[in-house]
């Protein structure tokens, strides 16, 4: 992966969700906070983000609290200006949904995303799966990501020397 050193950064959805705990926060306007409500769901409205006044050490508390942010239409174009920064910053800007989208749905497909983000360190730690998924699910999502990865790279498989996967207390298996 030599003449590959630049910078990636893409995003993957996986066939079954890696990340079932993940906190997904619903910033919306009425319609979707009823709605979040009703899926249990946290959520924060319009008036609920104006308290945090652009605070630094709020909006950096808010985004530690949750893994990752949806929000209306509406309200997404407006979040700039209430909490400045301090989302994009931490790398947690949130989804768009619209009224059209159904909010279960939108989660899910935030859950079951992963981001590839290479550096100039050519080793990447993602999470593809976890202890419930069957070792069916966890090929399948294998497959996919090894795929998705290599097909950002210049030469393919030629540019890769080899491709390893680790569980959290397991050995290390070399699949490439």
């Amino acid at each position: 992966m030599e003449d590959d050193l630049l910078p990636i950064s893409c995003h993957c959805w996986l066939k079954h969700i890696p990340k079932p705990k993940m906190q997904v926060c619903v910033l919306g306007d009425q319609v979707h906070l009823d709605q979040a409500k009703e899926l249990g769901l946290p959520c924060m409205s319009a008036d609920d983000l104006k308290k945090l006044n652009k605070d630094k050490k709020l909006v950096k508390k808010l985004a530690k609290k949750y893994n990752a942010f949806l929000a209306s239409e509406s309200l997404i174009k407006q979040i700039p200006r209430l909490l400045g920064p301090g989302l994009n910053k931490a790398g947690k800007f949130p989804t768009m949904v619209t009224h059209q989208d159904k909010l279960t749905e939108k989660v899910d497909e935030i859950k079951a995303t992963i981001k590839f983000q290479m550096k100039k360190v050519l080793c990447l730690s993602v999470a593809i799966g976890h202890i419930d998924h069957s070792p069916d699910d966890l090929v399948q999502n294998i497959y996919i990501a090894m795929n998705f990865l290599v097909s950002l790279l210049k030469k393919h498989w030629q540019n890769v020397k080899s491709l390893h996967i680790k569980s959290t207390m397991g050995k290390v298996q070399r699949l490439y």
